[in-house]
């Protein structure tokens, strides 16, 4: 195996590796080291099954499960079998797109949104691993921001204002930005919001970050406008391409992502015409930010 640098100190390509086959304790320490190191691996050529993917992502950690605290979708909606695998997709459980007007699907349009995963969760997510099973013929790319970087190049005297600022986070936020409000009484107690650290410091290199998201909505002691006008500026100050980069996905492509110094989106697709067949898991954190 090895990782060969495809954005310097950000994003690596695994090469000669078959995760359809057991991987060895060697190869899982030089990816959880790269992974730590750069933030974002690609793994192409991996035409895996769900169990293959549910096998390599467990020997990273414990796996989340998407359930009601993370989306909308009933347990009787799900299509996968797996309870540890999030449907990325635009399929429902019949195997039929999604229509224009799908509950599901105007939820899901805030993935088009700058975010960290499991951000609204009080321990938020470490690791995310993407399998593309079907690939949309145009667009559909997944974008990926340097959270270190972007901080390393505030000034300080941003840096040393922010340093202690607490946010709040919740998919009530991020729904809300695209005007999606059609939540239950019991999905709004499931999407309360939980208390993250603005800054945070990553405990195995000790680079500091930003923990930015569209599920950050406020920041703990300040007026709603004042707060989200800072956010608003972080993350655009973050975004900036030079320090994104955009995966433009081939079929059986992997993509693992740390969660605890990146933010991502995915990219819009004709979604009510083609499908785009995306399977995600999820590595639990180990510890709150705060």
């Amino acid at each position: 195996m090895e990782i060969e640098p495809i954005v310097a100190d950000f994003v690596g390509e695994v090469r000669d590796l078959d995760l359809r086959e057991p991987v060895s304790e060697n190869d899982l320490k030089a990816i959880n080291d790269a992974i730590s190191q750069l933030g974002v691996l690609v793994f192409h050529n991996q035409n895996i099954t769900d169990e293959q993917q549910l096998n390599f992502s467990n020997q990273f950690g414990e796996l989340e499960q998407p359930g009601s605290k993370s989306n909308i979708t009933k347990p009787g909606e799900r299509r996968l079998a797996s309870p540890n695998i999030a449907d990325v997709s635009n399929i429902d459980e019949k195997g039929n797109l999604f229509k224009k007007d799908t509950r599901r699907r105007l939820f899901n349009l805030a993935n088009q949104l700058w975010h960290s995963d499991s951000s609204f969760r009080k321990i938020p997510a470490k690791f995310s691993l993407l399998s593309a099973r079907t690939i949309a013929s145009k667009g559909g790319n997944t974008e990926f921001a340097d959270m270190q970087t972007a901080y390393e190049r505030l000034d300080v005297t941003m840096q040393n204002f922010i340093e202690n600022l607490i946010c709040e986070h919740s998919t009530l936020y991020s729904r809300a930005t695209i005007g999606f409000s059609d939540f239950s009484e019991e999905e709004r107690n499931n999407f309360q919001p939980v208390q993250q650290r603005l800054v945070r410091i990553h405990p195995t290199t000790g680079r500091k970050s930003l923990f930015l998201s569209a599920h950050a909505g406020a920041i703990v002691g300040w007026d709603i406008p004042e707060a989200r006008s800072l956010l608003f500026e972080l993350n655009e100050h973050a975004t900036q391409r030079e320090f994104v980069y955009a995966h433009k996905w081939q079929k059986h492509d992997l993509v693992m992502w740390d969660n605890r110094q990146t933010m991502h989106r995915v990219r819009r697709f004709n979604d009510t015409e083609e499908s785009r067949d995306m399977r995600r898991t999820t590595v639990a954190g180990d510890d709150p930010t705060i």
